[in-house]
């Protein structure tokens, strides 16, 4: 997907960023080793958009689109949420109670949107959280994501539950960050810990929020379940989205083979098919604070820790040498009524020390990140729309989501009456009453 251009127009992208002092491609030194590089400007030649592109005017649409192009079970899984979805829901609904107070007549036009986390600059406030197999929704799917974040200057997430190699998607974007779902034994989990370093990962994520597995009821209304097994319905369901399965699919298959959970552990794990595929994530209960301990005595690099809601446990965090955190609640796919991160996001950070503290869950507009910059974060992650553009387009799917968020984000920027991310403050912020106490309370 994404390959056949029928039908083109202009848009801006960022230049290639060249070769880092190692030879690698990336246009940068491995994270946490010397000076930040320069960031490329947004010029140079006008990039191709495939006609299937040219009604995507904002990431939402996405959405709508891979609806229609993905079996109803995969699209489910991605789109679900646990239980009556509450979470989910709020992780919206906190935007509505979040205005803007913009500044008039400032100068704006040396507006940028350049960000610092761990030493070394990006181009964009925001990133690609990690997503569990993306290659069954989009061909080569974590290939599809880390080269198009790469090409823009801008962090991906590869997910543990991803289906292709970790080493192979960090040779060809080695800036990427590895996210592990921490195995269930010590053993495995240095073990793992060691994959991801000889692998040449600067940053390693472990998401913290995944103790037991989540009601699945919402993944098994919507015919979604591991492993996966031929039944009618599933038949039926490539019969009705041949695109998908030629483009995704059979593609897969006759190149790649089954996939397998690739990046659980240290060595490979069971296919999509096998039905020991559940122990892969199952038995993590017992996991706790010694665990972090331990991986921050083994792992040299940058160390962050995703799900944080609570902010005893972000200073916990801190206490334990963590470098930053993700204040997440999974997007909602994990406790249903877990607290949206915005909700938490002003007394997390009011603990956090020098920890450089992130967030994701419900972002979808340049306006949404700006507010989060406001309150604190220092960057924003965003997954689902981002997996839903790879499907549709490829690695083009992806630049284009990319372009059109920060083509939103620039506009705002000049509306908001700003030219630099550090100008963002609470001072341009009007927040409902219930919010204002919320956060004056947790604060």
């Amino acid at each position: 997907m994404g390959a056949g251009d029928m039908g083109e127009r202009a848009m801006s992208k960022p230049e290639a960023t060249g070769r880092d002092p190692i030879g690698r491609a990336g246009g940068s030194a491995p994270q946490g080793t010397g000076a930040p590089p320069a960031v490329p400007a947004p010029a140079g030649p006008a990039a191709r958009v495939p006609r299937r592109l040219r009604r995507v005017y904002a990431l939402a649409d996405f959405e709508d689109a891979a609806r229609r192009h993905l079996p109803k079970p995969l699209f489910g899984y991605v789109a679900a949420a646990t239980e009556t979805r509450a979470s989910f829901r709020d992780n919206r609904a906190v935007f509505d109670e979040i205005q803007f107070l913009p500044r008039v007549l400032t100068d704006v036009s040396r507006r940028s949107q350049e960000t610092t986390l761990f030493g070394r600059r990006w181009a964009q406030p925001f990133g690609i959280a990690p997503m569990g197999v993306t290659a069954l929704t989009a061909y080569r799917g974590d290939l599809a994501l880390a080269q198009a974040a790469a090409q823009a200057n801008l962090v991906d997430i590869m997910s543990g539950s991803s289906l292709i190699r970790l080493e192979e998607v960090v040779q060809v974007a080695p800036n990427t960050w590895f996210q592990a779902y921490l195995p269930n034994e010590p053993q495995r989990i240095a073990a793992l810990v060691d994959r991801v370093a000889k692998a040449g990962f600067g940053t390693l994520v472990v998401t913290v929020d995944t103790a037991v597995v989540q009601n699945r009821e919402n993944n098994l209304r919507v015919g979604f379940k591991t492993p996966l097994q031929p039944s009618f319905r599933l038949l039926w369901e490539g019969l009705t989205h041949p695109a998908w399965v030629t483009s995704t699919f059979l593609r897969t298959l006759l190149v790649h083979g089954m996939p397998h959970f690739e990046n659980n552990f240290a060595e490979r794990g069971e296919p999509l098919v096998s039905r020991k595929v559940d122990r892969d994530f199952a038995g993590r209960e017992h996991l706790d604070w010694g665990d972090i301990a331990r991986i921050r005595r083994q792992w040299t690099g940058n160390l962050v820790l995703k799900g944080i809601l609570r902010p005893q446990d972000a200073q916990i965090a801190r206490e334990h040498g963590v470098d930053g955190i993700i204040v997440s609640n999974h997007g909602g796919r994990q406790l249903d009524g877990a607290v949206s991160p915005m909700r938490m996001l002003p007394a997390v950070k009011a603990v956090a020390g020098d920890m450089t503290v992130m967030i994701d869950s419900g972002f979808r507009r340049g306006t949404d990140i700006l507010k989060a910059l406001a309150l604190g974060a220092q960057y924003v992650f965003i997954g689902r729309p981002f997996n839903y553009a790879a499907a549709i387009g490829g690695e083009a799917g992806v630049r284009h989501a990319i372009a059109m968020l920060s083509a939103e984000i620039r506009a705002d920027m000049g509306l908001l009456g700003i030219n630099g991310l550090d100008e963002l403050g609470p001072d341009l912020l009007h927040l409902g009453g219930s919010l204002r106490r919320e956060i004056d309370r947790a604060c």
